[in-house]
């Protein structure tokens, strides 16, 4: 078996090349005239200079954590802390570097050449990325398993490549989410509410930023959102297997996530071949068909690994990329059919019953995804212990390649939207990323369901790793009783850490975009001829101020994420942590599903009257609705998307420290 151990960080190595060929593809299509031109390099600085100084804060931050790492732990675990800090930087960085390329050349193909081609770059755009997460997760992790040489007790430092990924991961969302929603929530009120003007118009001078937010909250952040779930699943698996001293099983999650990899090129692939088919059609026939690809390989690879007991584990495999479908497709019903018109239908009696209907969507949408992740974890460990917790995990995600491409494809459409309309391109062409940019709302709100989903099969994997981890420590059984106080204390603390972050966040918003509205204002009231088309705005300006805000901001939640496992374990013991993280899993995954259905849904609702229906832009149904969206949007771009990492991190943080415990 010692052989195959470099086969995941081949095959991972194999991706990025992969990623590199789209990407010089993608350089191939035109970049538009030099008005084009010049708002995409705008948008592509913005992005970069954001990036630049979260990743100087991030260096600090990871150092002390390094460090403590290597006086707590020992040098292979710092090792496995800066290789995981390392790998989800350059997921997001890369992605987001590939996405402000392809915006550009989208519009200009919209222009040019039709939605075929269009809709082609767009997804070219997203597969960078997915292709990136995927890859950079075999790369680091397979490569430090090689290192390793599969041995479990050496292995057992991989863990701290998720908490090097959680930590990027935990402020590259949070910092993206407040940067992009400080300038959505601040263009949005004082350009098309009080100015009067369209969205994306170039007199508002935050649309620069706005865009820009498209790409480091739900490219970058997204991105690392869904690396660090990805790997987290993996370790999970490796961890549980290592108590089990079962080098098969160890194994089995790296070689998944490389079958995984291929399949989401094949699905890749697919798209491109029907790109001539409806968006939505293309993209969906491509998740599909990379699943089912990577399912049926998955079936003789469990049993040429693990013999007899390959078929149960396989099963789990199922389970898990079954469970992770279901979520999406839930996802997409409460935030495009039905529940979307009784929201927008609601704006007809005002502001007040939008948000009323809305909560009331958002809270219902929590129950069924809730009994699906619960139907995954009873299945998987009826079938293989809780082993099969982790491997469920790792089969949802193994094809995450495709799925976040997918993801990543509705920024890039937006993005080429806003450059349409700032550069004045026609209607035709804004018809044509408009109705991409619809398809890459619904593939965002199910990218945002598989997320969840994904983070909290990931975190109790982890969560059941470090139950097995104490109870291998201690020489026997590690059980977690409600009847003890020190776990019910615990559970109490974790489940109020959720609303402390959701508040933070939003907060951070709030006064975020604080800032923004008045730099708006101000510009409006003092350049002359601004509002008339006559002058140019300071969009720098705009982008200086999203970007100063959202670092300033996400310290404290990135902080309170890393220190309260540390402070509760040591303080209280391993119980009381116990009860924290299964506090804390019920309290995300619920804050999560909630606040992302219901923001996706009141945006939804607003583009629903937009299309004409209730009387269209304009009316009061409208303007109702707009509030929905711009309460929705800090729920579903910010405070929303903070919880699944939340919870990995302080699970991930909870299996690093348990050998100290």
């Amino acid at each position: 078996m010692g052989s195959m151990l470099i086969i995941p960080p081949l095959f991972g190595t194999a991706g990025l090349l992969a990623a590199l060929f789209i990407y010089l593809i993608v350089l191939k299509y035109d970049g538009g005239i030099d008005k084009v031109k010049k708002i995409a390099d705008q948008i592509h600085l913005g992005a970069m200079v954001f990036m630049r100084r979260e990743y100087s804060y991030l260096f600090i931050f990871v150092s002390v954590l390094i460090i403590l790492s290597y006086l707590a732990l020992g040098l292979n675990t710092a090792i496995a802390v800066t290789a995981g800090a390392i790998s989800s930087s350059l997921a997001g960085w890369l992605g987001m570097f590939s996405a402000t390329k392809a915006n550009s050349r989208t519009a200009t193909a919209a222009a040019n050449q039709g939605a075929k081609t269009a809709l082609s770059i767009a997804f070219y755009g997203g597969s960078i990325m997915g292709l990136c997460v995927a890859s950079l997760g075999l790369v680091g992790l397979g490569g430090l398993y090689f290192y390793f040489g599969g041995d479990p007790e050496t292995a057992r430092a991989i863990e701290g490549f998720g908490m090097g990924a959680s930590c990027v991961a935990l402020f590259s969302r949070v910092g993206g989410g407040i940067f992009t929603k400080s300038a959505d929530v601040g263009a949005d009120l004082v350009g098309k509410i009080e100015a009067g003007i369209p969205e994306d118009d170039p007199r508002n001078p935050g649309v620069i930023a706005d865009n820009v937010g498209d790409n480091v909250g739900d490219v970058a952040g997204m991105g690392s959102d869904i690396f660090e779930s990805y790997c987290g699943a993996m370790i999970a698996s490796i961890a549980i297997a290592a108590t089990l001293d079962d080098s098969g099983r160890m194994l089995l999650p790296l070689a998944l996530a490389s079958i995984g990899l291929i399949s989401s090129i094949l699905g890749i692939l697919i798209v491109r071949a029907a790109s001539s088919l409806e968006a939505d059609v293309a993209l969906r026939t491509g998740t599909i068909g990379s699943a089912v690809i990577f399912i049926i390989i998955a079936f003789f690879l469990t049993q040429s690994m693990l013999g007899e007991e390959g078929l149960n584990v396989w099963l789990a495999v199922l389970t898990g990329a079954v469970g992770g479908v279901l979520i999406g497709l839930i996802t997409e019903y409460y935030t495009g059919s039905r529940p979307v018109e009784d929201i927008a239908k609601s704006g007809e009696t005002g502001p007040a019953t939008v948000m009323i209907t809305g909560l009331a969507v958002g809270m219902q949408s929590v129950v069924i995804p809730i009994l699906v992740l619960a139907s995954i974890i009873w299945i998987s460990t009826y079938l293989t212990g809780l082993y099969g917790v982790g491997i469920a995990a790792v089969g949802m995600l193994a094809t995450v390649g495709i799925t976040m491409a997918i993801d990543a494809y509705g920024p890039v459409a937006d993005n080429a939207g806003g450059i349409a309309e700032m550069a004045g391109m026609g209607e035709e062409t804004r018809k044509i990323t408009d109705s991409l940019d619809e398809v890459g709302n619904s593939t965002a709100a199910i990218g945002k369901g598989f997320a969840i989903g994904a983070a909290a099969l990931a975190a109790l994997a982890i969560i059941a790793a470090f139950v097995e981890t104490i109870a291998h420590s201690r020489g026997g059984e590690f059980v977690l009783l409600l009847s003890d106080p020190k776990v019910l204390v615990g559970m109490f603390i974790g489940i109020s850490i959720p609303f402390l972050i959701s508040s933070i966040t939003m907060t951070a918003v709030g006064d975020a975009a604080f800032e923004m509205i008045n730099e708006i204002r101000r510009q409006f009231k003092e350049i002359p001829g601004l509002l008339e088309g006559n002058a140019e705005p300071d969009t720098a300006k705009c982008v200086d101020i999203a970007t100063s805000a959202a670092l300033k901001r996400m310290l404290l939640p990135g902080i309170i994420a890393v220190s309260a496992p540390a402070v509760v374990g040591f303080g209280l013991g391993a119980e009381s942590l116990g009860g924290m993280l299964g506090g804390g899993l019920i309290g995300c995954v619920s804050m999560a599903l909630m606040m992302a259905n219901a923001g996706g849904a009141w945006d939804n609702a607003k583009k629903f009257i937009e299309k004409g229906n209730l009387g269209g832009k304009g009316t009061d149904t409208h303007a109702a609705a707009v509030v929905g969206d711009t309460v929705g949007d800090p729920f579903k771009d910010t405070s929303g998307p903070s919880m699944n990492i939340l919870i990995n991190v302080m699970a991930i943080v909870s299996l690093v420290i348990s050998p100290l415990l």
